[in-house]
This record gives C-alpha cells, sequence and structure tokens, in this order.
C-alpha cells in the first residue's frame, strides 16, 4: 500500500467511533512469541542522536522512556525494555544495500490495539511506507529518523494459522482498515501508548546470502525454518510464525557491515531454551545475546 494511503481512506470512512464513560482495561496475557523456546527480548540501536530517535519512538511506537545509563537510553512497554538506543560519536547513515536491521517488529496485545494506533497514526499524520494482511497477523510498516525499519503489528489468533509441511503459510494482501476500526464501537478509542504485553515479536535483518543466513540460525541458534521463499528465511521455535527473519531483497552479496554505520546495535534472545549466557555473530557482523 502506498505511503499514507490508509490514512487518507481513515478519514474519509464512513463509521463514528464512540468513547464509553470510562476506559476498559483488559487483563494482560502473555503474547505466543514469548512463550516460546527462543524468543526475541530486546534489541539495540546505534544512533547519530539518540535524543532524537527516543522521541520519535515514544510518539510513533509508543515506547516509554524507562531509564538511562551513559549515552545509552532504555526504552519499553509495562516496565520492560524492548529497546536500547545507544549514541555513538561520529558514526553515518547506513547505504540501503548494506547488511543489517530490516525492521524491529513489535507486537501489540490485540487487534483492537492496533486499531487504536491506526487512529492516532491517521490524527497525527504520520509518514508510513506500507500496510499488509499476512494471513497471521496485520502489519503497518515505518522507517524511523535514521533509516532503521520498523514494523507495528497484531497477531490473528494462531489456531487460524495454517501450517503444510513444516510451513506456515504468509501473504501480503490488503488490511480491512474499517473493519479493524469498526471493531472499537463502544470502546476506548484513544492511544495512550504501548500498552502493557506489548513485545518485541521478531527481528528481521538483512544479509548477503539468505540460505547461509538461515543455516547460521537454525545450525548454530537452534530454530527452525518455517517459510522459505522469495530470497528471504523466516525462522522460529515452538511454532510461531517468525521470530528471526533474513533475506537478501536490497542486500544480496552484501560483506560484514561497516562499524561506521548507525544501525543494529544487538539482538537479544531469551526464553527456557537459553541455559547460559552467549554472544554470537553472524557473517555479516550482527550480534547476537543469549540472556538467562
Amino acid at each position: 500500500m502506498k505511503r499514507r494511503s490508509f490514512v487518507t481512506a481513515l478519514i474519509a470512512a464512513p463509521f463514528v467511533i464512540t468513547r464509553p464513560a470510562v476506559a476498559q482495561v483488559p487483563a494482560v496475557a502473555i503474547a505466543f512469541p514469548l512463550q516460546t523456546p527462543i524468543h526475541v527480548t530486546k534489541s539495540g540501536l546505534r544512533a547519530r542522536d539518540a535524543e532524537a530517535l527516543s522521541l520519535w519512538y515514544q510518539t510513533h511506537v509508543g515506547l516509554q522512556e524507562l531509564s538511562r545509563e551513559g549515552a545509552t537510553i532504555h526504552l519499553g512497554a509495562g516496565g520492560i525494555t524492548l529497546l536500547e538506543i545507544t549514541e555513538v560519536e561520529g558514526i553515518v547513515l547506513a547505504p540501503m544495500r548494506v547488511a543489517g536491521l530490516y525492521h524491529n517488529a513489535y507486537l501489540l496485545p490485540s487487534r483492537h490495539d492496533l486499531a487504536r494506533w491506526v487512529l492516532n497514526a491517521s490524527n497525527l499524520g504520520m509518514r508510513i511506507d506500507g500496510a499488509a494482511d499476512h494471513l497471521v497477523s496485520e502489519a503497518i510498516y515505518l522507517t524511523d529518523p535514521e533509516g532503521n525499519g520498523v514494523e507495528i503489528y497484531a497477531d490473528r489468533p494462531a489456531d487460524e494459522w495454517e501450517w503444510n509441511n513444516g510451513q506456515v503459510e504468509m501473504a501480503s494482501l490488503q488490511i480491512d482498515f474499517q473493519g479493524m476500526v469498526a471493531e472499537l464501537q463502544g470502546q476506548e478509542t484513544r492511544w495512550f501508548g504501548a500498552p502493557p504485553g506489548t513485545c518485541l515479536g521478531h527481528v528481521h535483518m538483512k544479509v548477503g546470502d539468505t540460505a547461509r543466513a538461515s543455516a547460521f540460525w537454525r545450525e548454530t541458534m537452534g530454530f527452525d525454518a518455517v517459510r522459505e521463499r522469495m530470497g528471504a528465511s523466516f525462522l522460529s521455535t515452538g511454532g510461531y510464525h517468525h521470530t528471526i527473519a533474513v533475506n537478501e531483497w536490497n542486500s544480496f552479496g552484501a560483506g560484514p557491515r561497516d562499524p561506521i554505520h548507525v544501525g543494529l546495535d544487538f539482538v537479544e534472545l531469551g526464553g527456557s531454551a537459553v541455559t547460559a549466557a552467549a554472544s554470537y555473530q553472524d557473517d555479516w557482523g550482527n550480534s547476537i545475546r543469549m540472556a538467562v
């Protein structure tokens, strides 16, 4: 979908949302990806201007500043850190075709939360790169001021996902934004920031060779490849649609990352299958931490 087209569609949508007198606060359930044996806990970014980037993630994603430590700002939701932004002097923006971060994907607890985010994005006139119904989820895509991709998404119920021979069915269809927002009828419609239960559902990286990257995640990190097609590999544990994704769409043949560039600092993984702290790097210099 073209940038901002869904915002225009929402403004013209022929329905009216009413607010209840008292906001309804549902119980927070543990997100599916956080129940898997290995999942993403947080990620880090190397930034030219940590202050400005932090403000962008607060206004656009709804993360809250939790603490500061030296040159690093910790952001999260529900008191849990999901993103660490570290300012590094002298670094520069990264060209599109180098390896590194494709996007950090923030999973909201429900479709209703995504609808509230959509209304807020419409009201603020946010710049949107695209949106898609992936069958397993509905996702909106943005780019932060330093060129890092961001996904805001909500999962469909896992019992609606279709699997064939260990491969999950995914697609890129048009989202029914009017239907999504209409589900808020009679409920609170305002967006108060990323609610408790929001997590970093998956991280998608750019690599120079998808087959080699997929082998690393399977053989070294213990993941299953749950979808492989068109230059991308989607991997997870415990039956999630993907916790890690790698692609060569814009970075085919790329070599190791240059430390002069902004972008991904690290991806941190945790879960019941992580029994000891450890650090890894893939062939492109993407850093992975295992935390217990």
